[in-house]
């Protein structure tokens, strides 16, 4: 009975040191924070498709430019509602930590992507924050 209880008791200590750690989809822990950083784009009436596809193109290669970019994706209104009031495009870029958006905001990828978005931009919308579970 007590080399029973003894094993049980060792058994606990064993597994209690073991912690499942849940991804996300991002790669980091379940439970962490992540700041998002959601801009959305209205284009001049001048620009045309293949200007911004070349737009399109150029955020979404920033990923690859930019190390402090955690997470990334895109698209455009498909809304029913018809509150877009012209923003046509949403792109949602997700960082670790305010430190990794202030290495992207002024990181020579993204100044460069602003002068090729800049001729074309009617308005811009942006909205960054801690992303609540």
């Amino acid at each position: 009975m007590l080399r029973n209880v003894l094993y049980l008791a060792a058994g606990a200590i064993i597994l209690s040191g073991c912690v499942v750690n849940i991804q996300r989809e991002d790669g980091l822990p379940k439970d962490s924070e992540v700041l998002r950083h959601v801009v959305l784009f209205k284009f001049k009436d001048t620009s045309s498709s293949q200007q911004i596809k070349e737009i399109e193109d150029a955020f979404r290669a920033l990923p690859g430019k930019v190390d402090e970019i955690c997470d990334f994706e895109w698209g455009t209104d498909v809304s029913v509602e018809n509150f877009q009031q012209g923003f046509t495009h949403c792109f949602f870029v997700t960082f670790r930590n305010e430190a990794d958006r202030a290495a992207y905001l002024p990181h020579p990828a993204h100044k460069e992507f602003g002068k090729i978005l800049g001729p074309h931009l009617d308005k811009v919308l942006v909205i960054d924050y801690w992303a609540a579970k």
